[in-house]
């Protein structure tokens, strides 16, 4: 009965913040390890099951049950996890790694201001300000001459994304490592080059990149493979692996991923 009572009381002490509606769930165990990962809450081979949620003065035992995608192409996640209770809330996953250190309390860097890094706008409207760069000062002329003017030049088409799964065509180009700040380590992956989305008429994507999971790695890829996947497509450049070889660095930009590439064939 005591216990029952803590928790009751907890529980009310709780600010949950619901998911909006449906959320994204996790296809199977590998999926689950895979997003931890990413998230870097776990890279251990049995992935983690049950988190610390920690207050000023309690904690609680938490699980994830999936996560909301949201920015303009669905390139961040916000948390869904489910306490002892039943409640289901929100929170940024890199609010929940903080969580578990010993030394999480007043002086985390996260609670600064007590902003609720939970609510996908806030976090989206800090992120934006960060990457801002700084204005560059006015630099006097040093000459009355006018400067001859550049041509400009010609914006490449954009192009329209499609919001749910498809299928694609593409070959191999190399393999990469992308820095996670998640984990703080660098992520192989996979880069694709006449990647093509299969419909009438036809999108061609150019060059994109996706995860090197478990699944593709059993397929034992090496450069100029030609592959077939289904997957949704977003808008998200491929960054730079920190201290990393000449042979991981991809020479141009890479604007597209591809999440979640299913029902894979190697052709060829």
């Amino acid at each position: 009965m005591v216990i029952e009572h803590e928790q009751l009381e907890r529980s009310s002490l709780t600010r949950y913040v619901p998911p909006k509606g449906d959320f994204e769930g996790f296809r199977d165990d590998e999926h689950y390890r895979e997003k931890l990962k990413e998230w870097g809450l776990s890279s251990a081979k049995e992935a983690k099951r049950e988190f610390w949620f920690k207050e000023r003065n309690y904690q609680r035992v938490v699980t994830i049950k999936g996560y909301e995608s949201y920015g303009k192409s669905d390139e961040f996640n916000t948390l869904v996890i489910e306490f002892q209770d039943g409640n289901l809330s929100c929170i940024n996953p890199a609010f929940l790694k903080e969580m578990q250190a010993s030394s999480f309390g007043r002086e985390s860097m996260l609670m600064v201001e007590e902003k609720d890094f939970s609510t996908p706008d806030q976090v989206t409207e800090t992120q934006v300000k960060e990457e801002l760069p700084e204005p560059k000062p006015a630099i006097q002329a040093e000459s009355k001459k006018p400067k001859a003017t550049k041509p400009k030049k010609e914006k490449e088409p954009k192009i329209e994304l499609p919001a749910d799964k498809v299928h694609f065509t593409a070959s191999v180009k190399q393999f990469a490592l992308t820095y996670n700040p998640f984990n703080e380590e660098n992520d192989e992956v996979v880069v694709l080059e006449n990647v093509q989305v299969i419909q009438e008429p036809p999108i061609e994507i150019g060059l994109a990149w996706c995860s090197h999971s478990k699944t593709l790695k059993k397929f034992e890829l090496v450069p100029g493979d030609q592959l077939e996947f289904d997957g949704k497509v977003t808008k998200k450049k491929l960054a730079k692996g920190k201290d990393v070889e000449e042979e991981f660095i991809v020479d141009t930009a890479v604007l597209y991923k591809v999440n979640n590439p299913s029902k894979i064939v190697k052709n060829g």
